[in-house]
């Protein structure tokens, strides 16, 4: 990246999307509330077998990941994005409160389902939306930005989830119903101070954007999926650090706060994460967060001692910094102006479909043991950020 004063200086962020930044805090509040309760309340309420747990997540986050491709190619033929955006949140958002209502697991299957449905909607307009109002050489800083509005909402949330138990006795049907608070406050936001700048379409342009539609994914944006696959064959969901910390001799009560404290590292990391990438450029910037993401997860597996996890959990959070927003930036680089709503609906059907096998592997390696499972983790992380690393140096 060039070193200009355009690009040294902190750029200014649009409207919408810091508007879009305080509909996914609140949305994440609401999310938060429930999400680290859900395994306990599964398994302690409902009875469930410890496998409903993976089943749960694995379901919800492949539907998110097919949804998100097919609103990706809606949004490309939509000249306005708002309505997908509203729509996703709203779906989410008014079907999570029925966790309170749950007897059987298969009914939080059910609300998981139509929850990450919501968020399938929403996510390919909405990055689109995100990408299109932010100058190009800005973008991987506006994604950092809204993934660090995202983690700062996940850390309010089990903060508040934790002020309902205390009101309510430990009631978690409480915190599900709870939720409808924070839920609705962002679809207001959505729906007040959204605004999306028009697009003026000609014949000749919607020929080209029909044109596009049409035609395959470049190359070079395919390749970068193929890595970003063989990365997320590694990575396994953020839970699993929970249990490890239990492992290691974290008590129970503090396990919500651990959660909070990995969403906060996240927070304070996607923003300033995002910059270096502009400055630095986006596949260097990935190259080394992969690199972190290796070292964090074999540190999650030799740790012996809360305090090891502590270190390996503060690489992770740079990790994420340096990722979150890029990946996004660089998807709107090598895809072109034009179909970004099926280039994000690709990148995020890979991420997600390849997360249900990456999950149910490291779920049976844990079964002979956390380093056996971490480790396999670290091994394909470092393969992809090895990958990235010899195409950055090509790029430079």
């Amino acid at each position: 990246m060039s070193g200009d004063s355009a690009t040294d200086a902190r750029p200014r962020l649009a409207r919408a999307v810091v508007a879009l930044g305080a509909v996914s805090f609140l949305t994440d509040v609401a999310a938060d509330m429930a999400t680290p309760y859900l395994p306990l309340f599964l398994t302690a309420t409902l009875h469930a077998a410890p496998w409903w747990v993976g089943l749960v997540e694995g379901v919800a986050e492949a539907t998110a990941a097919v949804v998100k491709y097919v609103s990706g190619r809606v949004s490309d033929r939509m000249a306005h994005k708002k309505p997908l955006v509203l729509l996703g949140y709203g779906v989410a958002n008014l079907a999570r409160p029925l966790l309170a209502l749950a007897v059987a697991p298969w009914q939080v299957l059910a609300v998981r389902f139509v929850d990450r449905v919501g968020k399938g909607i929403r996510t390919a307009p909405r990055d689109v939306l995100i990408a299109r109002e932010t100058p190009a050489q800005h973008r991987a800083y506006a994604f950092g930005f809204h993934r660090g509005m995202d983690n700062l909402g996940a850390v309010f949330g089990p903060l508040a989830a934790m002020a309902v138990l205390a009101a309510t006795h430990d009631n978690l049907r409480m915190v599900f119903a709870a939720t409808i608070v924070p839920g609705m406050l962002s679809l207001a936001a959505v729906a007040l101070f959204v605004r999306e700048t028009p697009v003026v379409e000609t014949e000749a342009t919607k020929q080209a954007a029909a044109d596009d539609a049409r035609a395959p994914l470049p190359i070079e944006l395919k390749r970068f999926l193929v890595l970003v696959g063989l990365f997320t064959l590694g990575n396994a969901s953020d839970g699993f650090l929970i249990l490890r910390a239990h492992q290691l001799g974290v008590a129970t009560r503090w396990l919500p706060l651990l959660w909070g404290a990995l969403s906060l590292l996240r927070a304070t990391a996607t923003v300033p994460g995002g910059w270096v990438a502009d400055r630095v450029g986006r596949p260097r910037a990935l190259a080394l967060g992969w690199w972190l993401y290796a070292v964090a997860w074999a540190g999650f597996g030799l740790a012996t001692r809360p305090w090891m996890a502590g270190v390996a959990l503060v690489i992770y959070g740079a990790y994420y910094g340096l990722t979150e927003g890029t990946e996004r930036a660089l998807v709107a680089t090598l895809a072109g102006e034009r179909s970004l709503g099926r280039a994000y609906g690709a990148f995020n059907l890979v991420a997600g479909l390849v997360a249900l096998p990456a999950s149910l592997m490291f779920g049976a390696l844990w079964s002979y043991g956390p380093r056996m499972a971490f480790g396999a983790g670290a091994a394909f992380a470092a393969a992809a950020a090895l990958a990235m690393t010899v195409r950055a140096r090509r790029a430079a």
